[in-house]
């Protein structure tokens, strides 16, 4: 199981998940930019591929397929079954590494991208991250959830394959307390949201 480590001088939690560092798609080299295809019979996200995917644990379907899909990563930084619980080692400060880590395929079609989506679908999406967003912040073993993507090899994603992931964290990074902190301060000087009076300015 994975764990988070507390680095005590910056204050920030970082995931040591041992099991991702297996995965096959971290030796593969760069090659040149190529056109994709919308299909692609070996890609895991893919529709008809739905068997190389964990189990899924959302879904919004079309007229003839799924539209989006959403699924366990099956490199999972975090997992679901534990609890969560602290240890203290002396400077050494853990937390084990349950949580959430979810894969959400935001179309079926492989060389799709957001920009170019129609608005419906992009809404659809954004539906999607929302009830991701709000069953992840129930589980008790979550104290932070956040929803990235990533683009290409350069950041780190391995597929082609449009898609965005979700982490449902143990713990709530020291940037997000420092931000939640600002704005507690902000009320107390003016006795107004400070987000409200930026949308203001």
């Amino acid at each position: 199981m994975s764990e988070l480590r507390l680095n005590l001088i910056t204050r920030e939690w970082v995931i040591i998940a041992k099991e991702r560092a297996k995965r096959p798609e971290d030796f593969i080299k760069t090659s040149p930019k190529k056109s994709l295809q919308p299909y692609l019979p070996d890609c895991p996200f893919c529709p008809g591929n739905e068997s190389m995917t964990p189990p899924e644990t959302y879904r919004i379907s079309g007229k003839k397929e799924w539209k989006i899909r959403v699924t366990p990563n099956k490199f999972s930084a975090l997992s679901i079954s534990g609890t969560r619980k602290r240890h203290s080692n002396g400077v050494k400060r853990l937390v084990t590494g349950v949580g959430i880590h979810e894969v959400i395929i935001e179309s079926p079609c492989h060389n799709s991208a957001i920009p170019t989506m129609p608005k419906g679908d992009i809404n659809d999406i954004i539906k999607t991250y929302k009830n991701r967003f709000i069953d992840a912040h129930s589980n008790p073993n979550v104290g932070h959830v956040i929803i990235f993507k990533n683009h290409g090899p350069g950041a780190g994603t391995s597929l082609e394959h449009p898609h965005s992931q979700l982490i449902g964290s143990p713990v709530t990074p020291i940037q997000v307390r420092y931000r939640m902190e600002a704005f507690v301060h902000f009320f107390d000087d003016t006795g107004r949201c400070i987000l409200c009076k930026t949308i203001e300015m």
